[in-house]
C-alpha cells in the first residue's frame, strides 16, 4: 500500500499522521510521545482510537502537528488515526463512531470585537 497521509483537525491544531503497521511506537514530530506530550490526559487521547479497536501496539504512527495547544494537537492526532483505522478497516467505524471520534469539532475561539476588551467582555457602563 502506498504511504498516505491522514489530516486531522481541532482548533487551529492541523496534524498529519501516516500509519503503517508496525509495533506500536508513535512519534510526534519526530519526539516520543511521552516526551512531546508532557500530560497523561493527552497521551490517553493520542491512544484511544487503538484501545477501542484493540489494535494498540499493531501500527507506528508518525505524526506532524502544528498550531494551537497540547490539548489541540493531541485531539487533532486522534482525529487522524481515527481516520486511518477506518480506512485500513471499514469495521473500525462502529466502534468509533458512537464515541465522536470521526467528527471533526468545530468549535473555534470567537474574535474579539472593535470598542471592546475581549470577544463577549463589556467595558463598566457609566449612566453620567
Amino acid at each position: 500500500m502506498t504511504e498516505k497521509i491522514f489530516l486531522g483537525r481541532r482548533k487551529t491544531s492541523v496534524a498529519r499522521v501516516v500509519l503503517r503497521s508496525g509495533s506500536g511506537v508513535i512519534t510526534v514530530n519526530n519526539r516520543p510521545v511521552e516526551i512531546f506530550f508532557n500530560q497523561q490526559v493527552n497521551r490517553d487521547d493520542v491512544v484511544f482510537p487503538f484501545n477501542l479497536t484493540e489494535t494498540f501496539g499493531q501500527y507506528d504512527v508518525k505524526a506532524n502537528v502544528a498550531g494551537g495547544g497540547t490539548t489541540g494537537q493531541a485531539q487533532a492526532i486522534r482525529l487522524a488515526i481515527s481516520k486511518a483505522l477506518v480506512e485500513f478497516n471499514p469495521e473500525n467505524r462502529l466502534k468509533l463512531k458512537p464515541h465522536g471520534l470521526l467528527t471533526r469539532d468545530p468549535r473555534m475561539v470567537e474574535r474579539k470585537k472593535y470598542g471592546h476588551p475581549k470577544a463577549r467582555k463589556r467595558f463598566q457602563f457609566s449612566k453620567r
